[in-house]
């Protein structure tokens, strides 16, 4: 059996084109019926995803048109129930529902984890189940997120890390040890000194 990547993501048009511009032999050993792997999450995968505190998660419409959205919350909000299963609590938002309305009619989703600092990505393909049981919410929910409508479980059907060429390091508040805020607080508090001595500080 191939690998997860390649038996879904490797379709005839992907192969040709793998062909047509030489990284073909590169990933024949993917497609080989002697290769398995890459559709269970292992410990690796899992301590990655539960460090995330956001992710890019893209579905399709009915009109076969692709939607991608931001998901995030604190870090541990994306829950690994097994390994081949994850799930997340689905916050209120602007309220256009195009994700739900897209995973009602096509549940396959499609995740992006970022670790900016650690320039590392996780790519998933998934199908989805959507849950309004207010028990099931309330597992995935946290004391410190605000009420969440949904729960988004997702069965994992492939998953591949991405090599880190290209994503840019960057580190939130959070990961600079607060640094930002503190910066933040000293302008302020320099901006007040200035109006103070009557000088504008723009």
């Amino acid at each position: 059996m191939p690998l997860g990547v390649a038996d879904i993501a490797f379709t005839p048009t992907v192969r040709a084109e793998q062909e047509r511009l030489g990284s073909a032999t590169l990933y024949a050993s993917a497609l080989s019926p002697d290769r398995d792997g890459g559709r269970s999450l292992t410990e690796r995968e899992a301590t990655f995803l539960e460090a995330r505190d956001g992710m890019f998660q893209a579905t399709v419409s009915e009109t076969s048109w692709p939607y991608v959205q931001f998901r995030g919350g604190v870090p541990g909000f994306l829950r690994v129930l097994d390994p081949q299963t994850i799930a997340y609590a689905d916050y209120r938002g602007n309220r256009q529902y195009i994700s739900t309305g897209n995973l009602r009619t096509n549940p396959r989703v499609a995740i992006i984890a970022v670790d900016y600092m650690a320039r590392k990505r996780l790519k998933l393909w998934g199908t989805v189940e959507i849950s309004e049981n207010a028990r099931v919410i309330g597992l995935l929910s946290t004391p410190v997120a605000p009420p969440a409508e949904r729960a988004i479980i997702i069965r994992i059907e492939a998953y591949d890390w991405n090599c880190p060429q290209h994503i840019p390091v960057r580190r939130t508040d959070t990961e600079h040890g607060g640094e930002i805020l503190r910066l933040e607080e000293r302008i302020q508090a320099l901006e007040g000194q200035l109006i103070k001595a009557g000088i504008s500080p723009t």
